[in-house]
C-alpha cells in the first residue's frame, strides 16, 4: 500500500509548538510508517519524518513572512496530484483545496475534515462529496448534508505525556488566544474561584489578548507563558488541578483536551461541539454551561480521580487507535 499524506504549510510538520493539523497528520504518518505502510509525506521542506518526504514549499507560512500562502498552498497541492499515479490513495489533511484536483486523478482520495472554518467553504465539500472519502473526526463536526466514510477520533502518543498523579493548586488555559477558546472566560473563572491560573499558546488575536488578557496579568494571580512545545506541553498539562476550555464555538476537537486528560488533568469546558465525546461528565471533568457553573466545578475538582483521567485516554485516544482505523478505511477502500 503506497499513500501520499498530504499536510498542510502552514506550520512545520510536526509543528515546532502550534499547528493541531499538522500535528495530527505528523502522528498518523508515522504510526502508519512503523506498521511498514509505504508512506510519502508530503509537507514543508523542513518537516521531519521517518517517511519518505516530499514537498516544494521551503518553509511555513505562518512562520516566514516570505512565504506567500496562497500561491504555496497551489504549488504544493498541484505537485502531490502531479505525482497521483505513483500512489494507491492520497490522504488530504490540507482542508478544501485538494477536493478540486480529485476528479483530474484516478487515485483515491481521502480528506480528514478537521472542521469548518466557515459556512461559506460548505460548497466545495458537497461539490465533492460523491468523489472524495472524508472523515470527520467527531460525530459533532458531522454536517447532514455530507456523506462520510468515518467518524476517527485524533490520537496522541501517550508516552509523551507522562501521568502527573499530583498536579498542582494552579488552573490552567492552554490553546489560541482567541474568543473562540474562551481565554477570558477562563481569568474570571479562576479569578472567581480563587485560584492562580497558568496560560500557554499562541496569540492569534492581538486586539482581544491586548483587551481581555493582558490587563489581568500580573505574574501572580494570572501568568502567561507564550506558545508551548516539546516536553514542556506535557509538563504544563500535567501540572494543573484542572483544565478550564470554556470554549465560545462548537469545537470539533480538542488535542489539549485528550492530551491533558493523559496527563491525569481534569478538564472543566463548555458543553458543546465535540466534548460530550472526549469529557465523561463527573469522571474525568465536568461539562458546565456558564462560567458560574464552571466555578462551581472548580470547587469539585478533588471529586475526580486523576488516574481514571490517565484511563480514559489510553482507552480511547491514542495513536494506535487511530492509525489502525484509518488502515481499516484504506483497506476498504482500496478493496
Amino acid at each position: 500500500m503506497r499513500i501520499a499524506m498530504l499536510a498542510p504549510i502552514s506550520w512545520r510538520t510536526p509543528p515546532r509548538h502550534y499547528g493541531p493539523w499538522e500535528q495530527v497528520t505528523s502522528l498518523l504518518t508515522e504510526a502508519l510508517v512503523a506498521r511498514g505502510v509505504d508512506v510519502t509525506l508530503f509537507a514543508t521542506k523542513d518537516s521531519r519524518t521517518a517517511a519518505k518526504l516530499d514537498g516544494v514549499c521551503p518553509a511555513p507560512y505562518s512562520e516566514d513572512p516570505t512565504i506567500d500562502a496562497k500561491v504555496w498552498e497551489m504549488l504544493h497541492v498541484a505537485h502531490v496530484f502531479e505525482h497521483a499515479n505513483e500512489f494507491d490513495l492520497i490522504h488530504n489533511q490540507a482542508d478544501f483545496v485538494p477536493l478540486a484536483f480529485s476528479r483530474l486523478v484516478g487515485t483515491p482520495v481521502v480528506t480528514t475534515i478537521h472542521g469548518f472554518s466557515s459556512e461559506r467553504i460548505l460548497p466545495a465539500f458537497k461539490a465533492y462529496d460523491n468523489r472524495v472519502h472524508y472523515v470527520a473526526i467527531s460525530a459533532a463536526d458531522r454536517r447532514s448534508d455530507l456523506r462520510y466514510a468515518a467518524t476517527i477520533h485524533h490520537g496522541i502518543r501517550l508516552e509523551d505525556f507522562p501521568f502527573d498523579p499530583h498536579g498542582s493548586e494552579d488552573l490552567l488555559f492552554f490553546g489560541r488566544i482567541h474568543p473562540d477558546k474562551g481565554a477570558a472566560e477562563a481569568i474570571t473563572a479562576a479569578h472567581r474561584s480563587g485560584r492562580r491560573l497558568v496560560m500557554a499558546g499562541i496569540v492569534q488575536d492581538q486586539n482581544y489578548y491586548n483587551k481581555q488578557v493582558a490587563p489581568s496579568l500580573d505574574d501572580r494571580s494570572v501568568v502567561y507563558l507564550g506558545a508551548v512545545g516539546g516536553a514542556a506541553r506535557a509538563t504544563t498539562l500535567g501540572s494543573a488541578r484542572a483544565l478550564l476550555h470554556l470554549i465560545n464555538f462548537d469545537e470539533p476537537f480538542g488535542l489539549s483536551v485528550v492530551e491533558a486528560l493523559a496527563c491525569g488533568t481534569p478538564v472543566i469546558a463548555f458543553n458543546r461541539g465535540s466534548m460530550p465525546e472526549l469529557i465523561d461528565d463527573g469522571v474525568t471533568g465536568f461539562l458546565v454551561d456558564s462560567v458560574d457553573a464552571a466555578v462551581a466545578a472548580i470547587g469539585r475538582v478533588g471529586e475526580i480521580d486523576r488516574a481514571g483521567c490517565r484511563a480514559a485516554a489510553s482507552a480511547r485516544f491514542t495513536v494506535d487507535r487511530m492509525a489502525d482505523r484509518y488502515l481499516d478505511l484504506y483497506r476498504s477502500i482500496l478493496g
